[in-house]
């Protein structure tokens, strides 16, 4: 049988339960990967998961983190090395995601979004750094075509996600050369548990992207997976997996 690419190492993927981060947790398994998931409020949904990765010989495990907050990371960072003796790959994919119009943004929603779609991976990966730097490792962040082009309902949203794809960028002059950060941008993405409002704009979407669909959450775990398993030598970059959509 040929070998796996991840075969030997070792993933955390933050928000990993549900939606896109599990179609990441499960793509990474596939490739071979040991993988730990973080939840925050998802516990039945990571353990269906972590299921789910056991049931292809994979080791897994979920773990209860805040990323906004220092000794959440910290504690779910530790225990992930500790599971598996080392850490090869961390995906910064939880988020929030909140429609409000710009002039009636409160303070108290413009900090509920930064504080998880950017202090968060900012957090996680400076806990993860010394191991992943051991491993010569690979850092993923999961950004938004929302943070390449302005949203007017999701000002603080898009703000937030750009302020991830320039940390990004950071980050790969600041960590190389053991390190490569790169991150994934999804346009619209289908979802199996989309709402109501999802639903209705999903057709919208889909009319206006050059490929006639919207995209499905494989579509970003395969983009993932290319920068887990790509050259090392591609480092800074922001992958727009949209169907075209921005263009």
């Amino acid at each position: 049988m040929p070998q796996l690419p991840l075969n030997g190492r070792s993933a955390l993927v933050t928000g990993g339960a549900r939606r896109i981060g599990r179609a990441i947790a499960l793509a990474l398994a596939q490739a071979g990967a040991d993988v730990a998931i973080t939840c925050r409020n998802s516990r039945n949904q990571a353990e269906h998961t972590t299921g789910e990765i056991a049931a292809m010989g994979r080791r897994a495990i979920a773990l209860a983190c805040d990323v906004r907050f220092e000794p959440s990371v910290q504690a779910a960072v530790n225990a992930a090395i500790a599971a598996f003796g080392r850490l090869d790959i961390l995906v910064n994919n939880a988020a929030v995601f909140e429609t409000a119009p710009l002039e009636s943004l409160s303070l108290a929603q413009w900090d509920a979004v930064f504080e998880t779609n950017t202090r968060g991976p900012f957090l996680v990966a400076r806990e993860a750094l010394p191991a992943l730097r051991a491993a010569r490792g690979r850092i993923i962040n999961i950004g938004s075509l929302g943070g390449e082009h302005a949203w007017a309902v999701h000002a603080h949203y898009s703000s937030a996600k750009a302020a991830l794809h320039m940390l990004t960028r950071t980050m790969a002059k600041a960590f190389a050369p053991e390190v490569s950060v790169n991150c994934v941008a999804p346009g619209w993405i289908e979802m199996d548990d989309r709402t109501e409002g999802e639903a209705a704009s999903a057709a919208r979407f889909a009319a206006r992207t050059p490929m006639q669909r919207n995209g499905i959450a494989d579509d970003v775990a395969q983009a993932v997976l290319f920068f887990a398993t790509g050259p090392q030598f591609i480092t800074g970059q922001i992958l727009s997996v949209d169907g075209g959509l921005g263009l």
